[in-house]
């Protein structure tokens, strides 16, 4: 089939152009770059077409997907440090570029997959965290929610949509990690501790390092991607793809160190030190999967220690 991927250059986009490559589809990729890397399509290059250019631009985006059977949407601005720093910037790129995608896909018929992110639950206390679940935000001077709310009318706007007849399904991506994360940590604490620990820096973890998360290999993020937007029965669903493995980000920062045999040690920073007055972090973040595992047979299956040791390769090959 035809398909089109926004921010196909990115981490986790260029391993879903490589996986589409692999299917024998026809796959146009859509990134401007400011995040993404063109060398992450250097294997597949003689066979995609690229197009830089933003989802901004509602006539490239609509001239694109009128050529287009499926439409991935994974262009965003992402990580919680970024959103913080440029709020204005990422909310009308989180909001107005996703919403030029949605247009042009009810426009030319194209079936959709949005992506969105576990940041959709907010602060809730709730554990594990199911689909339909409330959301808990906190207030609108922290500009740390923008991010949640901007996804969440991304959301709303493709399941109204959908109630009209677009043929479309979301994901929402728990703390993917793997193979061509930005080497400057964007979005990634994973990318932050590895960078740090092969430097043999102190590895900075922000409060007390108890707070958990759930890691996802990308070559998970991916299987349980494709599914949702190919298999017909996921149409109209919402998916937790994550794995629903709980890790303390001091027991991560403890196990990167003991893989890439490092001297550093971890020093633990406020909240406040890295991003301001007032910013509120989630204390635990795990993924109800059951959803995904009974509708269209996804379950994530790397171990965290397989992942990193195959993250850790790739990085020394690259960056050593």
């Amino acid at each position: 089939m035809r398909m089109l991927v926004t921010g196909g250059a990115g981490y986790i986009g260029s391993h879903l152009v490589d996986r589409l490559v692999t299917l024998k589809h026809d796959v146009v990729v859509l990134d401007d770059l400011s995040t993404g890397n063109i060398a992450n399509l250097n294997q597949v290059a003689p066979q995609i077409r690229f197009v830089e250019g933003t989802i901004l631009d509602s006539n490239t985006v609509s001239s694109l997907v009128a050529e287009s059977e499926v439409v991935f949407h994974l262009a965003a601005a992402v990580g919680v440090g970024h959103i913080v720093e440029k709020p204005l910037t990422s909310l009308i790129t989180n909001t107005k570029g996703a919403e030029n995608v949605i247009d042009a896909c009810v426009e030319h018929g194209a079936k959709l997959l949005l992506a969105s992110t576990s940041e959709i639950y907010g602060k809730t206390g709730k554990m594990p965290m199911s689909e339909d679940d409330d959301r808990v935000l906190g207030s609108t001077t922290i500009s740390r929610w923008g991010y949640s709310t901007a996804k969440a009318i991304d959301e709303h706007l493709a399941l109204a949509y959908a109630q009209q007849g677009l043929r479309m399904s979301i994901v929402r991506y728990f703390n993917s990690y793997g193979p061509r994360l930005d080497p400057r940590g964007y979005g990634s604490v994973v990318a932050n501790l590895v960078r740090q620990a092969l430097d043999n820096e102190e590895l900075t973890v922000h409060g007390d390092g108890n707070q958990t998360r759930c890691f996802t290999y990308v070559e998970d993020t991916i299987e349980g991607t494709l599914r949702a937007a190919l298999d017909p029965r996921g149409e109209g669903m919402v998916f937790n793809i994550g794995n629903n493995q709980e890790t303390t980000i001091n027991d991560l920062a403890q196990l990167i160190i003991s893989m890439t045999g490092s001297s550093s040690k971890i020093r633990h920073v406020s909240y406040e030190t890295r991003y301001g007055r007032g910013f509120e972090d989630t204390k635990r973040r795990v993924p109800n999967v059951q959803r995904a595992a009974e509708t269209i047979g996804f379950t994530a299956s790397t171990e965290l220690k397989d992942g990193l040791d195959r993250t850790l390769q790739w990085w020394r090959e690259h960056y050593s």
